[in-house]
């Protein structure tokens, strides 16, 4: 065992550091480091998309909450394929492609400030990404964490140091390019390991059928703690409106399924390509690597109770101690020893392609947007700038990852959390002024304004004094009130941000664009070449 994982983890990485290597290489500008010159193949945009997008988080992380809640999970692979691929592809991405090179945007934040030509817009942006990113970045590494000292026995402090070392080498020398090399690389992998993955899961239940059977037969099966939550059967939906519905809907399906469509890291992919044409046929390549990554992981992610009961009489939680370790020990029970290697090399390909995307929009946020462009810091070599930035990020990701255990207590999955937050915080935040800005010219800087403020501030709110999940753990509302959560007795307490935040932002959107000054003809000429009157 030791010696296949040695070997398979050598030619992994050998590989890895070849291709980041070659994106080094042909690195030879800024817009090369931050966009690969604009210039790449569709399938590796759409790979490196859909690898980005997919990590650890979604093997591991929500792969251990389907352990929880049960198939009613899908219905996040329904929308991130709906929403995360098709309307992010055909309707925003090729809007954004043709509006961010006009503009000339390189990151996410300039492509918003530009949009509104507003300085404030990209600073705040950027400052956001830089504070509220390593919560996700944090959560990613942890996956990886979690299934190198299940299977591999190495301490948590070792896998961490592993995992940041050899990603945060690659991601600073390579930057866009060696990223999307990189994950072109990693989601092939990820694409291998996921099938066998699901074909061993059936196998080892019976087939198909079988399978599923057993894990209807279950229901009786659920904890009390969980019956009381909503939990009606690990084939079934939660019961409408229980705390259990609430936070499968809100947080883990409306909060990643929607949030996608404003995440920073996948937006600039958008710009990357010289065509609509390559958007177009990155849609079946990132519609199908979704659904084998994150439908696997569900599925497997629930019938692992099936399994775990079989072999100990106990459900998949109770056997795993936490969400987080359902689907590293599912693997390392009832797995052949080679593929416990090959799974290694898939998380790690899974962790390693998002984290690299994170560090790399993280590093830019600091060097481009916030030093280069908000503060008028000029350089003679702004690549390094960005480098030294992304180490910075880096090190503030390491720390995150380190106390968010201790964050998130109770048999909380820190991954599933972690991601969610981050997303439903992008959500509310960018989404309302991202989409309004690529296809209605009446937006105006104010009403952005207005419309970013007001998604966060509520964003803010309720996860401090709201969102039981977080407001609990935080203690602030407590110190205050008296209670952990402002709902404390009602559905509120289990209701992602996100909800609130999003109508809200919409709204200051657009009364105030409605009271403001419009934007000169000439900007918008500027930011809409290509309508036709």
């Amino acid at each position: 065992m030791n010696a296949t994982v040695t070997v398979t983890t050598l030619l992994y990485l050998a590989v890895t550091a070849g291709l980041g290597y070659l994106g080094f290489k042909q690195t030879t500008s800024a817009k090369d480091y931050l966009l690969a010159g604009r210039k790449v193949h569709p399938v590796i945009m759409a790979i490196s998309y859909g690898s980005t997008f997919i990590s650890t988080a979604a093997i591991v992380g929500f792969g251990g909450a389907a352990a929880v809640f049960g198939l009613g999970i899908l219905w996040l692979t329904v929308l991130n394929i709906f929403l995360g691929i098709f309307i992010a592809f055909v309707v925003f991405g090729k809007r954004t492609r043709a509006m961010g090179h006009k503009l000339d945007a390189h990151t996410f934040p300039e492509f918003i400030g530009r949009r509104y030509d507003s300085k404030f817009l990209q600073v705040a942006a950027a400052a956001l990404i830089f504070v509220g990113m390593p919560l996700y970045a944090g959560a990613v590494m942890l996956g990886g964490v979690s299934f190198l000292t299940v299977a591999l026995g190495l301490s948590q402090n070792m896998a961490l140091l592993t995992i940041v070392v050899i990603v945060g080498l690659y991601v600073m020398m390579g930057g866009m390019k060696g990223v999307l090399y990189t994950d072109a690389f990693q989601g092939g992998i990820m694409v291998l390991g996921m099938i066998v993955l699901l074909w061993f899961a059936y196998r080892g239940l019976g087939g198909v059928v079988p399978a599923h059977e057993q894990l209807t037969a279950m229901a009786d099966k659920v904890p009390a703690a969980l019956i009381a939550k909503g939990h009606r059967g690990w084939t079934a939906m939660p019961e409408l409106m229980s705390p259990l519905w609430w936070t499968l809907i809100s947080t883990v399906v409306l909060g990643v399924g929607i949030g996608v469509l404003a995440q920073p890291q996948l937006v600039v992919r958008f710009m990357t390509v010289k065509s609509d044409r390559e958007l177009n046929r990155g849609v079946v390549i990132g519609g199908v690597f979704i659904m084998l990554m994150t439908g696997v992981a569900f599925i497997v992610g629930a019938l692992s109770n099936v399994y775990f009961f079989n072999a100990a009489g106990k459900i998949a939680i109770a056997a795993a101690g936490a969400p987080d370790n359902v689907i590293p020990l599912f693997i390392k029970e009832n797995m052949p020893e080679w593929y416990t290697a090959v799974f290694m090399i898939t998380l790690l390909a899974a962790a390693m392609s998002t984290m690299s995307s994170q560090f790399h929009t993280m590093g830019s946020a600091i060097g481009h947007d916030i030093m280069e462009k908000g503060m008028g810091l000029k350089a003679e070599r702004p690549v390094r700038v960005i480098r030294l930035a992304m180490l910075v990020a880096i090190l503030i990701t390491t720390l995150t990852a380190y106390y968010l255990p201790s964050f998130f207590k109770d048999g909380a999955t820190i991954i599933v959390n972690g991601t969610s937050l981050f997303f439903g915080l992008c959500a509310g935040s960018f989404l309302a002024i991202y989409a309004l800005g690529l296809f209605w010219k009446g937006v105006t800087r104010a009403g952005a304004h207005a419309g970013f403020l007001s998604g966060l501030a509520v964003s803010v709110f309720v996860l401090f004094f709201v969102f039981e999940k977080v407001s609990r753990p935080l203690g602030l509302c407590e110190a205050l009130f008296g209670v952990p959560s402002l709902g404390t007795g009602t559905p509120f307490k289990d209701v992602d941000p996100l909800v609130f935040a999003v109508p809200i932002s919409l709204a200051f959107t657009l009364i105030v664009s409605a009271l403001s000054a419009k934007p000169s003809a000439a900007h918008l000429a500027a930011c809409f070449p290509d309508d036709r009157k």
